[in-house]
């Protein structure tokens, strides 16, 4: 059975996309942590990120940086976190959470709710600053 990651990939769930190529997807996530809050995952889908091999993994990272660079230019941060929990959905993915303060990326303090047209706003300004 498809995961949920790879039905938003497939285009059967609606998402706020922000940057995809031919191995991953980066799409908003719906209960960010903060603004920009971003999931990269691969296409494939594999549950653990490290049993990705080495050069999907590097290339994943690669793109994960991509989209990064890209959240710094369009969310006001200082500097963009990431985490790789992976336990809540079985498809390896990463977190991309834009951050001031160390405590912006703890995942259990309340996730903010912003309208369908400010994730769709956030989305498109993250589009506009990746460069591939």
């Amino acid at each position: 059975m498809a995961t949920i990651f790879s039905r938003i990939i497939a285009g059967e769930i609606p998402c706020y996309k922000v940057a995809e190529d031919d191995q991953f997807f980066a799409f908003l996530d719906i209960h960010p942590l903060a603004k920009g809050h971003t999931l990269v995952v691969p296409k494939m889908e594999e549950d653990y990120l490290f049993n990705l091999d080495d050069e999907i993994l590097q290339a994943y990272i690669l793109f994960a940086k991509r989209v990064a660079k890209g959240m710094e230019k369009a969310i006001p941060c200082q500097r963009i976190g990431m985490a790789v929990i992976g336990l809540d959905v079985p498809h390896a993915h990463i977190h991309l959470v834009p951050l001031n303060k160390p405590n912006d990326i703890d995942f259990s303090k309340p996730k903010l709710v912003l309208s369908p047209e400010e994730m769709q706003n956030i989305a498109s300004s993250i589009q506009e600053k990746i460069s591939f």
